[in-house]
């Protein structure tokens, strides 16, 4: 032992808790084994230094000849109690996050209520040589006098520890608590708080959690359902209804294929006839999006199937005009053209079906005519590294074909059938004089030709390869110094 600290054995203690305050407070918490080892070596040269000097904190403290020191003595083997709970706490702590994670934290922080309460208890019996069993006894009568003040408290932290037992929900999960849903980003001693879709934090005591109706939108992993109701009109053919939705289904390319979605049939009422899609997507944050795109998907293919929504405005299109007519009142491109255009468009354009897996437009041909989707699912496929991926899906009211009418380039995509396709074909020798004549309809499809491409080169473009950084900084960071 030097001679300084043998000579001042209470300065350098005080001294060496001091270090240890500041050194937890300044080692990064991303650096939690480096900050675990610098306490476990200050406590072991605290603990040197008081049983050195006589300060045994098994037993009362020494000098009772001088007041002064001997208080200082007493306080510094209270303080080894205390310090030593602390240690072992966080010791505790950090082998719990290793095995449990996250959820362990509510145990670990009741772990460390308890071991603070026997170091002070020790500290009592050994260093101030009270009698314990007068302590216990008094602790144990006020222990039941703040256990009927705290009655509700303490049942959400018992409720909390069966939460954490069970398992029902765990961090980062979505889940729904008797009708209020949100990600679960904390759950403590007292409450769990869930942040809700509209970004406000819910704060649920862990007594109401206990008891309450949960759902767990994340369990299992990576499988979210969602479902979409609609209803139609009741004099339509159920058959038609149903395959209309299942031809919205397969357009909806964010829904998973196993488990494969599906179309039932709910309730049927002298207004309407009710039905759901249900299906799963990958992720929590795709349900509000894909249930948009279904929506509308489903919304497109009942049109082209000549069912509409009890809540569309009904008779925008007269019953007595043809498909290709009722296909331009749809379509967002030539919606624009004056009712006489549309009635002179319409009978030049031709009917084509293509069954499923039929090649419509391959990459790399010159298309001298526009294709309008009638009804079904046109799959987009590009080619990336020498191998074809899908790309997209398209539906009623779509065009193909929009590159070799505008500026006589190939395709960059195939499409083809998913489903049996019904087209409308416009060939260019009539088409080009109205592009000529609407500019409003050629501005519209170069925008669509822009984007598409633009979309095509951000899937197929390799992503950039970031360089390793090198250097002596790098080293040290990698073997986290």
């Amino acid at each position: 032992m030097p001679s300084f600290i043998a000579d001042h054995p209470m300065l350098c203690a005080v001294a060496l808790i001091l270090i240890d305050i500041a050194v937890w407070r300044l080692i990064s918490p991303n650096l939690a084994n480096w900050k675990l080892a610098a306490r476990l070596v200050i406590f072991a040269v605290f603990s040197a230094v008081l049983f050195n000097d006589g300060m045994n904190p098994m037993q009362a403290a020494p000098y009772a000849d001088d007041t002064t020191l001997h208080l200082a003595a007493t306080a510094l083997q209270i303080g080894w109690w205390l310090f030593a709970a602390r240690t072992l706490t966080v010791l505790l702590g950090a082998v719990m996050m290793q095995r449990v994670g996250h959820t362990g934290r509510l145990l670990q922080d009741l772990l460390g209520a308890v071991i603070f309460l026997i170091a002070i208890i020790a500290a009592m019996a050994y260093v101030l040589d009270l009698p314990v069993k007068g302590v216990l006894a008094t602790s144990g009568a006020v222990a039941i006098i703040v256990g009927l003040a705290l009655q509700s408290t303490l049942s959400d932290v018992f409720s909390g520890i069966v939460l954490n037992t069970t398992k029902p929900y765990q961090i980062d999960d979505w889940i729904s608590i008797d009708g209020t849903e949100g990600r679960v980003t904390d759950i403590d001693w007292r409450a769990t708080r869930l942040q809700t879709s509209q970004g406000s934090l819910a704060v649920i005591p862990n007594s109401l959690a206990a008891k309450a109706k949960i759902i767990n939108f994340s369990r299992p992993a990576d499988m979210f359902g969602l479902a979409v109701s609609l209803q139609v009109s009741p004099h339509a053919r159920p058959q038609t209804v149903i395959e209309a939705l299942e031809r919205a289904m397969q357009g909806c390319r964010p829904l998973l294929a196993q488990p494969a979605p599906s179309v039932a049939f709910k309730a049927s009422t002298g207004s309407g006839v009710e039905y759901e899609i249900s299906g799963f997507v990958p992720a929590m944050g795709l349900k509000r999006e894909t249930r948009n795109q279904l929506y509308d998907l489903a919304y497109r293919h009942l049109q082209a199937a000549g069912v509409g929504l009890l809540s569309a405005t009904e008779g925008s299109t007269p019953p007595a005009v043809s498909g290709a007519r009722a296909l331009l009142e749809r379509s967002s491109i030539f919606s624009t053209l004056r009712q006489e255009e549309k009635d002179t468009f319409s009978q030049n354009m031709t009917l084509h079906t293509y069954r499923a897996g039929e090649m419509i437009l391959a990459a790399g041909e010159v298309s001298d005519h526009l294709f309008i989707v009638e009804s079904g699912v046109v799959s987009v496929l590009l080619i990336k590294d020498g191998h074809k991926f899908e790309a997209g899906r398209m539906g009623p009211g779509e065009v193909i074909g929009e590159s070799g009418i505008l500026s006589d380039q190939a395709a960059l995509a195939d499409f083809s059938a998913k489903t049996y396709c019904t087209l409308y074909r416009i060939e260019n020798e009539y088409l080009k004089p109205c592009l000529d004549a609407r500019h409003d309809i050629g501005e519209a499809m170069k925008a669509l030709l822009d984007f598409r491409r633009h979309a095509a080169q951000a899937l197929t473009e390799d992503a950039p390869v970031v360089p390793v950084k090198k250097g002596f900084i790098q080293w040290l960071r990698n073997r986290g110094l």
